[in-house]
């Protein structure tokens, strides 16, 4: 689809320890089954790091903050501002059981939109969202003015929330997976169990 995929790479992985996005599923990195399901639907995929060489093995375009420092807000900056595409899809590096397909229905619901943002389990999951290139200038002025919590810049926008019977249509595994994330050890394990199940 014309739309770019944006990776975020940039926590620092206190809770795990380790670099989240390196961490094995069978052979491959976690990082890399996010890269290979986006990769069936999205054209472009960008990767937003602080430490561009250590995945360099990825192939991909990789860009770095401009305001390194100032969390997930500076990512999305970073990766809408390199996007060559007006609709994209954003996603943290510690989410292993991405959904191209749930990707991509975010994206066509953007319309005319700033963001589609999905709520599952009454939580709002903006870093697994689809934005338009234009929130750029949104974040730039947030982190300009010290605002680094990602609920205010979306409180400023045209945001479409997503509610689960909406996601359901759109995406057939379990929304339980599609947006579990990886802080801790026990969550690595556990996600890494479900993998080998195939769930």
């Amino acid at each position: 689809m014309k739309a770019g995929a944006i990776i975020l790479s940039g926590g620092k992985s206190s809770r795990m320890g380790t670099n989240k996005a390196l961490l094995k599923f069978h052979e491959k990195t976690n990082i890399e089954r996010i890269k290979d399901e986006l990769k069936h639907v999205f054209d472009d995929i960008i990767l937003v790091t602080n430490d561009p060489e250590t995945y360099q093995f990825l192939n991909i375009k990789t860009v770095t903050d401009q305001y390194p420092g100032s969390g997930p807000l500076a990512g999305i900056h970073a990766g809408l501002e390199a996007s060559d595409y007006e609709e994209n899809f954003v996603v943290a590096c510690d989410m292993p059981f991405v959904s191209a397909e749930l990707a991509s229905s975010l994206v066509k619901a953007l319309k005319h939109h700033d963001a589609v943002v999905p709520v599952s389990d009454g939580r709002q999951h903006p870093l697994f969202a689809a934005y338009q290139k234009r929130v750029a200038g949104d974040a730039k002025a947030c982190i300009e003015e010290g605002t680094l919590r990602l609920k205010h810049m979306l409180e400023n926008l045209n945001v479409r929330y997503l509610a689960e019977e909406d996601l359901r249509l759109y995406c057939e595994r379990s929304l339980e997976r599609v947006f579990f994330n990886m802080n801790r050890p026990e969550e690595y394990e556990d996600a890494k169990k479900w993998a080998e199940s195939g769930e």
